[in-house]
């Protein structure tokens, strides 16, 4: 019969080589990629290569700022290997979820860390320069779980960044073809401010400046004023929000065109279902009700 003392011991090492055991079939498959939001999703997936294993904590068509974490995600932290987030503020339900999952070996991508953020505005995604980057993290961090696929990694992301970069093209020439007295805009709350800097518009104001926050009337009529006096020609809304202040605006404005946006979450429909086709789709939106 074993001593107490020498039981302890054999059980701890049956208990860690269940561990590694587990840990190894967990590595044989693609990697549990979790992301906080659909187009971080689609980032990921970009990065890792067809087949990969990625989900997206908030769903489809809910903004990352109102999501409430629910059971469901807590368990898909805890079977994760990688979580891709934005951070900068974005995800200000997150800290507490991966506390709660209790996953002490989840690896954690920010993408936002040591990006050229501006006024603390997340939405960094929206320029596909500054998504190009965030795949290279994403990237890196898949090497440093999944060392074996760094090969495969690095084609992925590799050839996924070529398409980026060519979106970047391609939407530069679209913009281009809006004349410039006519490339302002009025938003629903300031996630074009990047996309706005690369590819030269001009975000006049945003109808809430604070997400979640309706504006106040002086900040509604002070809109107004800057529609008419900047010649706005349309104001965006967004597919996640009510367009019933869009609407307001541009009736108050003069009859303005109204179109909606996508930014904090893809749609559902083909066209819309990654994030190369979401910022292919907006810049059209955009043209279309600019020029």
């Amino acid at each position: 019969m074993l001593s107490p003392r020498r039981a302890a011991w054999v059980l701890a090492l049956l208990v860690l080589a269940g561990c590694a055991h587990a840990s190894s079939e967990r590595r044989a498959g693609p990697l549990r990629i979790v992301a906080t939001t659909s187009t971080l999703a689609s980032l990921a997936r970009g990065a890792a290569g067809p087949g990969a294993d990625v989900r997206s904590l908030v769903p489809v068509g809910v903004s990352p700022e109102d999501f409430q974490p629910s059971p469901d995600a807590i368990a898909a932290l805890r079977d994760a290997d990688v979580l891709v987030e934005n951070g900068v503020g974005l995800e200000s339900w997150l800290e507490p979820t991966i506390r709660n999952s209790g996953n002490p070996n989840l690896r954690i991508v920010v993408c936002g860390d040591g990006m050229p953020v501006v006024a603390g505005n997340p939405h960094l995604w929206m320029d596909p320069v500054f998504a190009r980057a965030y795949v290279g993290k994403i990237r890196d961090a898949l090497i440093a779980v999944d060392a074996a696929k760094a090969t495969a990694y690095r084609a992925s992301a590799t050839a996924y960044q070529a398409q980026l970069d060519a979106l970047r093209a391609r939407t530069q020439r679209k913009i281009a073809s809006i004349p410039r007295a006519q490339r302002a805009m009025i938003v629903f709350h300031n996630a074009f401010d990047y996309y706005a800097r690369r590819f030269g518009l001009r975000i006049v104001g945003a109808i809430e400046p604070v997400p979640g926050a309706d504006p106040n009337p002086a900040h509604f009529a002070d809109l107004i004023r800057l529609a008419r006096t900047q010649h706005v020609r349309a104001v965006f809304a967004e597919h996640e929000y009510s367009d019933k202040l869009a609407l307001t605006l541009a009736a108050g404005a003069g009859g303005l065109k109204v179109a909606f946006l996508y930014d904090d979450s893809l749609g559902n429909e083909p066209a819309v279902n990654t994030y190369i086709g979401m910022i292919d789709t907006d810049t059209d939106t955009i043209v279309s009700a600019l020029r």
